[in-house]
């Protein structure tokens, strides 16, 4: 006589169900990580300045195709540009109102578009513009907070590629110091990173050819035309003020590498 045996156990379905529900987990979780970034991403809103210069004017015509905030002096061909890399969570317009006033100074100046206006997304923003424009001889390149960050990280891996770059409340985290560059570092006095842009390491690798314009009663936000920037003090100066001594110390810059037209 045959002893019966047990019925086997059923755990196909069991190991599915715990399959299923570590997907379902997992897709939470990347739904949940999408959604905490694109709230994080949320660009500051801008001020009516900065769309109102998105316009062409007497000395300066205005171009926002391919993506890009392109002015053009009117008065001769440039042969001198400026790449700007906008500041983290910070819209590329935010800065069109100094980008236009530095053109009409005879400079050729090109804000630079990046995903999610994280500059860090696009390192090599600046290369397509400086072949889409042959005509230039000498650049300069550099940006507002995390986009002067990336604007010194390109020049990183792109040695040569400019005469001179412009820290706009930044500073560079990579070694410059090998390269010819003519550097300006340029911060409001109150702006809460200012030891960060003055550190030993900072001024290491920024080069040796390095200079420094600090606004009185200036903070981050000034820097460009927007608002609502996190954990920045009121300013004690006007940001027409400051705006006027940004474009003033980059103007210094690019006279300093090139000559503005031909």
């Amino acid at each position: 006589m045959t002893a019966d045996l047990p019925a086997p156990v059923a755990r196909a379905p069991r190991r599915r169900r715990i399959l299923r529900g570590i997907g379902v987990a997992l897709l939470l979780l990347v739904v949940a990580g999408i959604a905490g970034f694109l709230w994080y991403a949320q660009p500051q809103p801008l001020l009516p300045e900065a769309t109102a210069a998105l316009a062409s004017t007497e000395r300066a015509t205005y171009d926002g195709s391919d993506g890009l905030i392109t002015f053009t002096p009117t008065a001769g061909t440039p042969t001198t540009g400026l790449i700007l890399y906008p500041g983290g969570k910070v819209p590329s317009a935010a800065y069109a109102p100094p980008a236009r006033a530095i053109a009409e100074l005879g400079y050729l100046v090109v804000v630079v578009s990046v995903p999610f206006n994280l500059a860090v997304f696009d390192i090599g923003a600046a290369a397509p513009v400086i072949a889409a424009h042959p005509e230039i001889d000498h650049w300069v390149i550099g940006g507002h907070s995390l986009g002067g960050a990336m604007a010194a990280q390109f020049l990183g891996g792109d040695p040569g590629a400019a005469d001179g770059l412009v820290f706009w409340a930044a500073y560079a985290a990579t070694d410059l110091s090998a390269q010819d560059l003519a550097v300006a570092s340029i911060y409001g006095s109150l702006d809460t990173g200012a030891a960060s842009y003055t550190s030993a390491s900072a001024v290491a690798n920024a080069g040796s050819d390095l200079t420094f314009t600090v606004i009185d009663g200036g903070n981050h936000e000034q820097m460009g035309w927007y608002t609502g920037q996190p954990n920045d003090p009121p300013a004690t100066t006007t940001r027409v003020d400051q705006q006027a001594q940004v474009i003033e110390a980059t103007r210094a810059l690019l006279d300093a590498v090139g000559d503005p037209v031909r």
